[in-house]
């Protein structure tokens, strides 16, 4: 168990449980580039991941299966970097969530 409190490991809690949806094929996305790009992220590709995980799940599936695309410039560049992200990484371990 990790008793980390510090405020950084208190928001990537909080990521990680708001980051797991309702929707399988969402946590197959957000989940795994939380787990390996979020702390590479820019500060301000940060607060976008953090706007981005508060939109209705029937909106990002749309973004994320590349449907259409957010209109807010920040939240569209986050959502291609997810989708990159996948597209270019074994995320099989995750298949089990």
């Amino acid at each position: 168990m990790n008793d980390d409190t510090s405020p950084a490991a208190i928001l990537r809690k909080r990521l990680y449980w708001h980051s797991r949806r309702g929707m399988w094929e969402l946590d197959l996305l957000l989940i795994p580039f939380l787990e390996h790009r979020f702390d590479e992220l820019s500060e301000d590709e940060q607060l976008a991941y953090q706007r981005l995980i508060e939109e209705e799940d029937q909106d990002l599936f749309g973004w994320l299966m590349r449907r259409e695309w957010p209109e807010e410039p920040s939240l569209r560049h986050i959502v291609q970097m997810i989708v990159a992200h996948a597209e270019n990484t074994d995320n099989s371990a995750y298949r089990t969530l």
